[in-house]
């Protein structure tokens, strides 16, 4: 007789979430939700003091550097004009973790499209990774519109599809997991300088749509 086990669940991860704004506070919902421990990093943790203390024992505020400390993986959900100083304050700290970048490089050309302020050729994830030699990165939660990430999450769970994007083989497994513990699916683009379409200006960037839609659209 073959005896047989049941899988074991997986362990619940410590989340750093740096930039407690639109991204930022409605992902850490999700994520204690589905009982992970998450920090919510910010130049000002105090002010924070009222989001956090309602959400329970497993959320805190810290500052950026403790919230990384504390954390296993982290996402990077700042307004995108302090991302460089943060990252270059960062680096060492953030060495060896999974890092999921939902920054979005906006602008505005003279006809009214939106495009990313890096210029043609290149992608956040790869600037990113560039930056963080020694982490991990990602790109996921760009594309889909911030005001929407609560309400689709928790609405319509596993229905919506979420872009996604990785260099290494560990980070999409953290990543994707994660993406599914905030009620979407998760679909995978290829490689971080594949994720163009996750970008301002990019055919997924403000585009909602189920996993088969966003295939579709991105041409996979």
């Amino acid at each position: 007789m073959t005896e047989t086990t049941t899988p074991r669940p997986a362990e619940p991860l410590a989340i750093g979430v740096l930039g407690a704004g639109n991204i930022g506070r409605p992902l850490g919902r999700h994520w204690l939700a589905a009982g992970h421990r998450v920090t919510f990093g910010s130049r000002d943790p105090g002010r924070l003091a009222s989001f956090v203390e309602p959400l329970g024992d497993r959320a805190r505020a810290a500052t950026y550097a403790e919230a990384v400390g504390a954390s296993d993986v982290v996402l990077l959900s700042v307004p995108h004009p302090a991302l460089d100083e943060l990252l270059d304050r960062l680096a060492a700290p953030l060495a060896g973790k999974t890092v999921i970048d939902a920054t979005s490089p906006i602008g505005v050309s003279e006809d009214g499209l939106f495009v990313s302020l890096l210029g043609p050729g290149v992608t956040r994830g790869s600037r990113t990774a560039e930056r963080l030699p020694d982490a991990c990165v990602a790109r996921a939660f760009t594309h889909f519109p911030d005001e929407l990430l609560w309400s689709r999450g928790t609405q319509q769970r596993h229905f919506w599809g979420m872009g996604t994007a990785s260099d290494d083989p560990a980070a999409r497994e953290v990543t994707e997991r994660l993406v599914h513990d905030a009620g979407f699916v998760p679909v995978h683009l290829g490689g971080l300088r594949e994720s163009a379409p996750l970008d301002p200006g990019g055919v997924l960037f403000g585009y909602v749509s189920t996993p088969a839609g966003l295939r579709a659209a991105a041409a996979l």
